[in-house]
C-alpha cells in the first residue's frame, strides 16, 4: 500500500514544527522539496521525534552559479550544465543523508529552441547516467518529472510519460526513476489510469492534485477515488503526495483526503 503524504505547504509557521503537524493527522511523511536555508539537524531531530518522514527533496545548490546551471531556465537538456549537475547531485544527497530522505525530485531544464529534440533528449540520458552511481551508492533515488506547458511551465523539455519511461530506460539505473505527477499529466495527456498501469514499473514518486485550480482532489475533474485505487492494484508502495493546494481549512481537507482511500 502507497503511503499518503502532505505537503509542507498545508501548514503554517516553520518546517520543524511542520512534522507534528502532520502527525496529528494520521500522516507519516512530509514533502519538503527545498532544503536550502534549512537547519538539516534540526529538521532531523524533528523526524527522529515524530516518526513523520521527508518524501522527496528537490536538486539545489548553494552555491549560485551552480543552482544557475541547473535551473530550468538551463538545465539538464544543456551539455555545459552536467558538472554543475553533477555538483548539485552530490550536495543533495548529502542533504538527503542528513535527513534520512530516500527520493530527489530532478527536472529537465526548458527546450533550447532551434536544437533538435533528440539531441536534448540524449543530453538529459547522459546527465542522468552519469549521476546514476552517485545515486546507487548512496541508495537514494533520483525521479525525473515531468512537467506540463499548457498551464503552469512554458517551454519545458519533458512533457509525456512515454518519453520519461524511455529515458530512464536508455539510464538503465534501478535508482533513476519518473515522478508521475497525475495533475501535470491530466492537463498534457489525460489517459491516466491507463498511464500509470502502463508505467508503473518506471514510477518512483507520485504526485497528485485536481484540475483545474491544482487544489486537493474532489475539487475538479479528476476521479481521484479510481486513481487512488488503480494505483494500489498496482502494488505501488511508495508515497502519494498532496503537492497542491487548499480549498478549505486543512483538517476538513485531511478527513476528505483520507475518505478518498475507502473502497
Amino acid at each position: 500500500m502507497f503511503t499518503l503524504t502532505v505537503h509542507n505547504s498545508w501548514f503554517k509557521g516553520e518546517e520543524y514544527g511542520k512534522f507534528a503537524e502532520a502527525a496529528k493527522r494520521g500522516f507519516r511523511a512530509v514533502e519538503i522539496l527545498s532544503w536550502k536555508g534549512l537547519d538539516l539537524p534540526r529538521l532531523r531531530a524533528e523526524i527522529n521525534r515524530t516518526g513523520v518522514v521527508v518524501s522527496a527533496i528537490l536538486i539545489q545548490s548553494t552555491d549560485p552559479q551552480t543552482q544557475a546551471l541547473i535551473a530550468n531556465e538551463h538545465g539538464m537538456v544543456h551539455p555545459d550544465a552536467r558538472d554543475a549537475f553533477l555538483t548539485a547531485i552530490r550536495e543533495t544527497i548529502a542533504a538527503a543523508q542528513i535527513i534520512g530522505t530516500k527520493k530527489i525530485v530532478v527536472t529537465t531544464g526548458n527546450e533550447i529552441p532551434g536544437c533538435p529534440r533528440s539531441e536534448q533528449h540524449d543530453a538529459v540520458v547522459r546527465a542522468l547516467r552519469a549521476a546514476a552511481p552517485l545515486a546507487e551508492a548512496a541508495d537514494i533515488m533520483l525521479v525525473l518529472e515531468p512537467l506540463n506547458i499548457l498551464v503552469n511551465h512554458k517551454g519545458y523539455y519533458l512533457t509525456t510519460t512515454a518519453e520519461s519511461a524511455a529515458i530512464i530506460k536508455e539510464v538503465g539505473s534501478p535508482q533513476v526513476r519518473v515522478l508521475y505527477d497525475v495533475y501535470h499529466q491530466q492537463i498534457t495527456e489525460g489517459n491516466l489510469i491507463n498511464n500509470i498501469r502502463a508505467y508503473i514499473d518506471v514510477i518512483g514518486h507520485i504526485h497528485v492534485g485536481d484540475v483545474p485550480g491544482r487544489k486537493e482532489p474532489g475539487t475538479g475533474e479528476i476521479n481521484y477515488r479510481n486513481v487512488f485505487k488503480a494505483i494500489r492494484d498496482t502494488g505501488y508502495d511508495g508515497f502519494v503526495v498532496f503537492e497542491c493546494g487548499l480549498s478549505e481549512d486543512v483538517d476538513t481537507v485531511c478527513r476528505k483526503m483520507w475518505a478518498l482511500l475507502e473502497d
